[in-house]
């Protein structure tokens, strides 16, 4: 699932999270390794699909600020250019039409969202992290309005702990949010203590120059957890901003660990939730990696 408007979100020079890096993944893609797979437009997601995570004064925010011409930003590190406000409701109703074809089932099974800007670190009423609107959450809550679907859970093994999901998923029994991640690092939340109102958040931070061995054993923190909750969709926060070669970060993945916890992911919804699968990209700033990473994760989603 992508659209060529998350090619126009244009975030300027030297910005990490850049048209780049999606031209990296579509390349990928373009492998006739993926021929099969199934590709689909991103329909325009609407404004009534945000409101489901996000405040309306902040909404009108955003949309505000994106210029007639040049860029503009939210933060210091949320740039907006003028088509960022196409690209984000595109991206939003990549994932919820994402959702709805795999609920839905038929040729289906699971998707990948190639779609920006990301998402899971935008909080209800602010934008952080290069994330305008929190994609991932909205689809979750998007998947809860449709028949079929009493629990959504979403694991984030980017390397930056996804603050704005854990926000939303925070008081939500139906909702889990999960996360592997560095700490210490951006944004500074995901600590083991974070377990939200019915003990729905499960973090399982990583020091800094931690490897597949040390996910592996973070995973396993987290893999009863979501077992026990039983999700009838899992979505993933596809960060691989841990890879090795990533330069804002230090951890120490490698694409087989990307592909061993896809495998596990997949694992775990055959076992609870049919199988059903929608993976959202996140982060990854080297484009090799971020092109290798991608590759044997939609291989991991290909074979399920």
């Amino acid at each position: 699932m992508t659209h060529p408007t998350s090619l126009l979100h244009d975030t300027g020079p030297g910005h990490p999270e850049s048209i780049a890096r999606l031209r990296a993944v579509l390349q990928t893609l373009d492998d006739p390794a993926f021929d099969e797979l199934v590709r689909m437009d991103a329909p325009r997601g609407s404004v009534w699909d945000i409101k489901r995570v996000h405040d309306d004064d902040y909404i009108q925010q955003v949309f505000g600020a994106v210029p007639e011409q040049g860029y503009g930003s939210l933060d210091g590190d949320t740039v907006l250019s003028i088509d960022s406000g196409e690209a984000a409701l595109f991206a939003v109703g990549g994932v919820c039409a994402s959702v709805d074809a795999v609920v839905a089932g038929g040729e289906v099974k699971n998707a990948f969202c190639a779609l920006r800007p990301p998402g899971h670190h935008a909080e209800r009423d602010r934008a952080m992290g290069f994330c305008l609107f929190n994609n991932a959450a909205i689809g979750a809550f998007h998947a809860l309005e449709l028949d079929g679907i009493e629990r959504v859970a979403v694991m984030d093994f980017d390397v930056h702990h996804g603050n704005g999901t854990q926000q939303a998923f925070w008081d939500h029994e139906n909702l889990m949010y999960a996360s592997t991640h560095q700490s210490p690092c951006y944004p500074g939340t995901g600590s083991e203590r974070e377990r939200g109102k019915f003990s729905n958040i499960v973090n399982a931070p990583l020091p800094p120059g931690s490897g597949g061995e040390d996910l592996k054993d973070a995973f396993g923190f987290i893999r009863p957890a979501l077992k026990k909750f039983a999700p009838d969709l899992l979505i993933i926060s596809a960060g691989f901003d841990g890879h090795a070669s990533d330069p804002l970060a230090q951890l120490m993945l490698t694409e087989t660990d990307f592909e061993w916890i896809t495998d596990e992911l997949l694992a775990i919804a055959d076992l609870t939730a049919g199988g059903r699968v929608v993976s959202v990209l996140e982060g990854g700033y080297d484009l090799d990696a971020l092109g290798a990473s991608v590759a044997v994760h939609v291989k991991c989603l290909m074979g399920a």
